[in-house]
């Protein structure tokens, strides 16, 4: 499963900028995301159809 991340501002937390990451991955950005106190926003990434 993939999921978007985006990070929040800090002000008002509109979303900056985002990332499609694989579900091993969100661990260590949410790790990271916390040591410098970084709001961010996780939800499953969208798919398309094929």
């Amino acid at each position: 499963m993939r999921f978007e991340i985006l990070r929040l501002d800090d002000v008002d937390g509109t979303p900056v900028d985002s990332t499609v990451v694989d579900a091993a991955s969100v661990n260590g950005i949410v790790q990271q995301a916390a040591s410098i106190g970084q709001r961010i926003w996780i939800r499953p990434a969208a798919t398309t159809a094929s």
